[in-house]
């Protein structure tokens, strides 16, 4: 397994100082995603889903629980797993400085590792279906759907084990939305990354998701094969997403 998490809580306080109360993000969650496989994410906003993709990039440690990467405990310093790790998020303008050239955007993974970026960036680009020409635009010069690529290719340059996609396509348009999906399951084939595909568009996890995890109120659900939760869910709140289709 690349990734897992095992009776996982995350848990804040909340409240002025005399009257703070605990509140669980995620209780008691796990979960597995295995090399090469895309485990969705579903539920609806507040289920916890941010929170999970969160611990599953390294940027917040669990109260409580084990979080493993490739069968060893996630290390004190995310540094370490630069480049192992990346994600791509609901709105690229996150991930793209407005100031930065795209190709200087896409190219920043490997600054951060110290390596090189020579003709990496112009064939990143290409994979993702821009040409080596977009490296010297800006971000506002490019539509939603070119930024997001854009996002990918940063993404991917690094040549990750694991992506987390945290509602990637979710502030596209459906026709681009189905472009993105695509394209993502093509390099996915290519480059044998896994990933976690946090989403409430259950439409479009169908699409690219192999196994289905099914988040409420912080707490996993049901997890299942994509083809049998979609025939047959097993919990009812399951079939209430399924029914919203």
């Amino acid at each position: 397994m690349i990734l897992e998490l095992d009776d996982v809580t995350v848990s804040f306080t909340t409240g002025p100082p005399l009257r703070r109360r605990r509140l669980d993000a995620v209780r008691g969650i796990s979960l597995a995603v295995a090399e090469g496989e895309t485990l969705g994410v579903v539920g609806e906003s507040g289920s916890g889903k941010t929170t999970t993709s969160r611990v599953a990039l390294g940027l917040q440690r669990p109260t409580s629980g084990t979080v493993l990467f490739d069968g060893r405990p996630f290390p004190r310093r995310r540094r370490d797993l630069a480049g192992r790790i990346q994600a791509v998020l609901q709105h690229p303008h996150w991930s793209l400085n407005p100031r930065m050239r795209v190709g200087q955007s896409v190219a920043e993974p490997l600054a951060v590792l110290g390596r090189p970026a020579g003709s990496l960036v112009a064939e990143a680009l290409e994979q993702v279906g821009l040409g080596a020409g977009f490296a010297e635009r800006y971000p506002h010069e490019l539509s939603g759907g070119q930024r997001q690529r854009v996002s990918i290719a940063r993404a991917l340059i690094t040549r990750p084990s694991f992506v987390v996609l945290d509602e990637a396509v979710s502030a596209l348009d459906v026709s681009v939305q189905a472009q993105i999906l695509n394209l993502l399951k093509d390099l996915q084939a290519e480059f044998g990354f896994s990933a976690l595909f946090i989403s409430h568009d259950l439409g479009a996890v169908r699409y690219v998701a192999d196994r289905i995890a099914v988040m409420r109120d912080g707490e996993i659900v049901e997890t299942a094969d994509a083809a049998a939760f979609y025939t047959a869910p097993e919990h009812p709140y399951s079939r209430q997403l399924l029914e919203s289709l």
